[in-house]
């Protein structure tokens, strides 16, 4: 059938709705494009008596958000994930201290209108100034939460961690100068790797970060700089056990540089820091006046992959104003490769005597040990050595742990990627939401393995509910807000919200939603900000529609310009849409 061109434009004007009319790409790799258009979040769902708006969109890899004075400010990280379309020193970003380069950090500062009134910011210069180039930057937050105070920043120069080495121990925490754009060090030579220093929080003169671990499961490999990244330090003494791992080229121990083997060698703590208190897998703190912060650092807590998100609970709540933390699983790849690693959530609470608690990591996963069949390795296309783990146990890094683990609170799904989050107001629950509990986001899977479930959870927002204080502590899990068809969307007042039919990444679905959200802050609106990092072509394991077209992008394809800070916040006495919220 042949239509006229009147026809034709007819069409496109009513159904505008087309991914052919909203593609966009990463500039330094053509062919990569993905469908983008965040609309005002019609495609999704939140439960009845909430609403979703775009606060702003068109980021460039946003990571947190802070609040003050009536203001919003946005980090953005520049290079944070592995790639050559990821360099931000590829001809088409302008070059590497170019003012517009999206793949170096800055910050943004917004009215609560949402409208840009300066920035960016702290850009990266020539002469050294401003955030480091390559990033990425993770974690913002001020000194009195919305009343202001120093804004404090990390950041770190790991780059897209494929030149070996280059990153190593260039994790900091800053000052951020908002009225100038200076950038002033407080904490340098912090560890890097697989994981940087992340988010941060400060606290009775404390300030708290997450230390990511340098590895995916305690071992260097291929996939840490091909090889040339660090090693994971740990946060006390520990004994490494006789395994040795391979990556085909070399065998290295845990806790070891690549291609170093140590059998049963017994290793101190901070070995390689750069200062003594700083290792890997860790929650860390600083005091903050202290002439010298850099040599106050103590671990608080340890024994975590990637101990992402962490907020402290209410001193009302069932945590008794504990840190709550959230831990990303391992992944298929590398030198000790692992399948099916749950993330986990937890409560760290530094000993009486000064001492970090101790949560498993490498050898447990949860409650279970790595040696567990769930866990063997089925095969991926990041793992070193795929040949000789197939189907075979994860064996131990250490001969023994360094004293008893800690369970978790709850397990996640494997690959979800819990992240950031928060605590709710009390303005803010309503209907399924209870008092004290935390909203998480869930970046989703980055392809190493075949999906999990069906339907598959991640890229969105989990709501946990918590028991009351005094009663026996339990978790409710349920997902809060996530990406479903607005036709599909059914809510119904005191239950979750319900999807018709499976929801994906906003650019895989096509659909006016989510791609991959790394945290979620409450305003001193008491409306829930979601910081939706953008969308990322990767490996294609889980999806095959969201992998990399062009085999020389491996391993992950950022496309710029499609952050987005989501606003989720209460409605009135009329519900999401046209229904009623019979539950005020």
């Amino acid at each position: 059938m042949r239509y006229s061109a009147t026809v034709a434009l007819v069409l496109l004007l009513i159904s505008p709705f087309t991914a052919s009319a909203q593609l966009v790409g990463n500039p330094a790799c053509p062919g990569e494009e993905v469908f983008y258009n965040p609309g005002n979040g019609e495609d999704i769902i939140v439960p009845n008596g909430y609403k979703v708006e775009v606060f702003v969109k068109d980021l460039n890899m946003p990571t947190d958000i802070a609040f003050a004075n009536g203001r919003a400010y946005v980090l953005e990280s520049g290079t944070g994930l592995p790639g050559r379309c990821n360099n931000n020193e590829q001809p088409a970003f302008g070059g590497k201290f170019s003012a517009t380069n999206p793949f170096t950090p800055d910050l943004l500062i917004f009215n609560m209108a949402g409208h840009l009134l300066a920035g960016p910011i702290g850009k990266p210069t020539a002469s050294g100034g401003g955030f480091q180039p390559d990033g990425p930057a993770i974690g913002l937050a001020f000194e009195h939460n919305f009343q202001g105070g120093t804004l404090f920043a990390t950041d770190s120069n790991q780059g897209v961690r494929g030149a070996p080495g280059t990153g190593n121990n260039t994790s900091r925490i800053v000052k951020v100068h908002p009225s100038t754009g200076a950038i002033t060090p407080f904490i340098v030579g912090l560890p890097t790797g697989d994981h940087p220093t992340e988010q941060i929080v400060v606290k009775d003169g404390w300030i708290y970060w997450s230390q990511g671990s340098a590895s995916n499961s305690g071992v260097t490999g291929l996939d840490n700089g091909a090889g040339g990244n660090q090693h994971d330090i740990a946060c006390e003494r520990i004994t490494l056990s006789q395994n040795t791992f391979n990556s085909g080229s070399a065998n290295t121990s845990g806790y070891s540089n690549f291609g170093v083997t140590r059998p049963g060698a017994v290793v101190q703590a901070f070995e390689d820091a750069t200062k003594p208190g700083m290792c890997t897998g860790a929650i860390l703190r600083a005091r903050i006046h202290a002439n010298h912060p850099e040599n106050t650092i103590e671990p608080f807590s340890w024994g975590y992959r990637n101990p992402f998100g962490i907020r402290f609970a209410p001193h009302d709540h069932a945590l008794k104003g504990g840190l709550f933390v959230t831990e990303n699983g391992e992944d298929e790849r590398g030198a000790r490769p692992v399948n099916n690693a749950p993330d986990r959530l937890h409560l760290a609470q530094q000993k009486p005597n000064g001492k970090p608690d101790y949560h498993g990591w490498p050898d447990r996963f949860g409650f279970l040990a790595s040696t567990q069949a769930v866990f063997n390795p089925v095969g991926g296309p990041a793992d070193d050595n795929a040949a000789a783990v197939i189907g075979k146990p994860v064996l131990p890094v250490l001969a023994f742990p360094p004293q008893p683990p800690v369970a978790p609170l709850a397990l996640e799904a494997a690959n979800v990627a819990a992240v950031g989050h928060d605590f709710a107001p009390n303005s803010f629950v309503h209907g399924i939401v209870r008092k004290g509990a935390s909203l998480i986001s869930r970046e989703g899977d980055f392809g190493f393995s075949k999906e999990n479930g069906t339907p598959s959870e991640g890229h969105d927002v989990q709501l946990v509910n918590f028991s009351k204080p005094g009663e026996r502590l339990t978790l409710e899990l349920t997902r809060f807000a996530f990406n479903c068809p607005e036709a599909d969307q059914v809510r119904v007042p005191g239950m979750a919200p319900i999807c018709l039919s499976n929801g994906d990444q906003a650019f895989v679905g096509e659909l006016r939603g989510i791609n991959r959200p790394v945290t979620a802050r409450f305003g001193p609106d008491g409306a829930l900000y979601l910081v939706d990092y953008g969308a990322v072509r990767d490996f294609g394991q889980a999806d095959p529609d969201a992998g990399f077209k062009i085999p020389a992008d491996v391993p992950l394809v950022v496309i710029p310009h499609t952050g987005v800070i989501w606003k989720i916040s209460r409605t009135s006495k009329k519900g999401h849409g046209h229904e009623k919220d019979d539950d005020d």
